[in-house]
């Protein structure tokens, strides 16, 4: 959204001296330009002064913005592959259909992450995810995915860890989600996804690549919350690559340190 269009409309009230007021005439009487003149520019002071009043108090509510977040606004607040934005969702998701695929769309971001790979965030996530019933089953599941020797054959350390000189990516973007099965407890939700997967770097021999995929997730509703129960996925629907050149790994590097990811989905 922008607002430089709201100030841009101003322009055309007042200022530009090409409005002008002409009082009707008796026939055959004086004119009366003087006080005319005098009151056409008292309304025109008048508008300007409204305008630069209404234009330094839109300003005036930005700049108390950003110093409510203790920072410059002119600067962002995104670190190398960092999540981006504040999370909207503060009390839980809605209790209907729309609410089981926000949760969702959001969940298939969680657990396509980067943050999957290390142990300490992966079991931070999943907890926070998790039907309470189906939590140890679902940290034993992902913690046998993400095994060491996984680790190492995609170009990790033990810990989940990059090499030096690279960076290690994986996103997941939601392009759509469909509710297949719905009840006040329990929702299945098909979640359309593309990903992002590599390091990048010069030498590294595992580039950053996409793919398409869906990802179903069962969900419980537990407490005031939509919770994991079960996720599983599949390849596909994958469209037709387009003709967009291949970036080199100096342009896909300084990309991936400069766009953080998203922390909502829908």
């Amino acid at each position: 959204m922008s607002l430089g269009d709201d100030h841009q409309s101003s322009g055309d009230y007042g200022g530009t001296g090409q409005t002008r007021l002409r009082l009707p005439e008796e026939d055959g009487g004086p004119r009366r330009g003087g006080r005319s003149s005098s009151r056409s520019l008292v309304t025109v002071v008048g508008v300007v002064v409204l305008l630069i009043a209404a234009i330094a108090f839109a300003n005036r509510g930005g700049d108390d913005s950003a110093s409510a977040e203790g920072g410059d606004g002119d600067k962002p607040k995104t670190s190398s592959t960092a999540p981006s934005g504040t999370r909207p969702v503060q009390a839980g998701f809605a209790h209907d259909e729309q609410g089981a695929q926000s949760a969702a769309a959001n969940y298939a971001v969680a657990l396509g992450s980067d943050g999957m790979f290390d142990k300490a965030r992966r079991h931070e996530l999943v907890r926070a995810l998790a039907d309470p019933g189906r939590l140890d089953r679902l940290q034993t599941g992902f913690d046998a995915d993400y095994s060491v020797a996984f680790l190492k054959s995609i170009g990790l350390d033990e810990n989940g860890k990059a090499p030096s000189g690279t960076t290690f990516v994986n996103r997941t973007l939601p392009a759509g989600t469909k509710v297949t099965s719905f009840s006040d407890s329990a929702a299945t939700v098909d979640v359309w996804c593309n990903g992002l997967f590599g390091l990048t770097g010069e030498k590294t021999t595992n580039p950053v690549t996409n793919n398409w995929f869906t990802v179903t997730m069962k969900l419980s509703w537990s407490g005031d919350d939509w919770k994991v129960l079960e996720t599983s996925q599949k390849n596909g629907p994958t469209p037709v690559p387009g003709d967009s050149p291949v970036s080199g790994a100096d342009e896909m590097s300084k990309a991936v340190q400069e766009f953080g990811g998203f922390t909502y989905a829908r």
